[in-house]
């Protein structure tokens, strides 16, 4: 089997991303209910006792609500940075210490057959990072939380087959919607996330041939829709030349549940 790809949640209330090679099956992150974790692998035919690994980008609710359940009820083991794991909220619960393993940005972790290597991105948790996944044939990354667009994250996010990158808020909702003033400036700042058109001018700046697959994650509930974030980022690749549905194939994240498997 070739590389596998699924988004089981993405969104501002939960995020769990699927990825898998023949040997090693992998979740990133765990941001909502067990119940709702096991509702979507379910979908794929398995069971948290399929998992291999958990990887934590960060130590936010809508990333490690349901961290600590499956650790647990499945004996997976997780991974995180230090900073991750000693800020991590107190209802993640106990994990077993031989299931608690530390990583660092830019050092790459074998897991079976699949190289992980995590990469800073700037936003406000304690050490948070995104993820690149390979078996040393095709490359998986997953990007979301990022305020702004880093040397770090371009590098890490070039030459990826699938891309699943945030595209949270478009700009005129979020000034214009209910969240109050603080909230607003924490999103829109350099620690906060990316918008639906800093999202296109990043995919459009390094998209290549390779790049076969995109998902647009970590949408907000307030502000923004699906339809918007897919029509923003598509003009944006569209002004650079390139054809959705032609050149690259992109779709958005759904908030909950598994529409479709990738596989490269």
């Amino acid at each position: 089997m070739k590389l596998e790809f699924a988004s089981i949640a993405s969104g501002s209330s939960g995020n769990c991303i699927y990825v898998a090679s023949g040997h090693t099956k992998l979740l990133i992150d765990a941001g909502l209910s067990g119940k709702r974790i096991e509702a979507g692998l379910s979908q794929m035919s398995l069971t948290g006792y399929d998992i291999d690994a958990l990887l934590v980008t960060h130590e936010h609710n809508d990333h490690v609500d349901g961290v600590g359940i499956m650790s647990r009820r499945y004996d997976i083991p997780v991974y995180a940075t230090e900073g991750t794991w000693e800020n991590m909220p107190k209802k993640v619960g106990n994990i077993k210490p031989a299931n608690k393993n530390a990583l660092y940005s830019g050092e790459t972790v074998m897991i079976n057959d699949l190289m992980i290597k995590p990469f800073p991105i700037p936003h406000d948790a304690a050490q948070p990072v995104g993820y690149c996944i390979t078996d040393g044939s095709a490359k998986i990354t997953v990007a979301t939380d990022i305020g702004h667009i880093t040397d770090e994250v371009r590098e890490s996010i070039k030459d990826s087959n699938i891309l699943l990158i945030e595209s949270n808020h478009d700009v005129n909702m979020l000034k214009t919607g209910p969240y109050p003033y603080p909230l607003k400036q924490r999103v829109l700042g350099d620690f906060g996330h990316l918008s639906n058109e800093n999202c296109g001018k990043i995919l459009g700046d390094i998209i290549t041939d390779t790049l076969k697959y995109i998902f647009l994650g970590h949408l907000s509930n307030e502000n923004n829709t699906p339809v918007l974030a897919f029509e923003t980022v598509k003009a944006k690749l569209e002004n650079e030349g390139v054809v959705v549905g032609g050149d690259v194939n992109m779709y958005v994240a759904p908030r909950y549940g598994v529409n479709r498997i990738i596989r490269i």
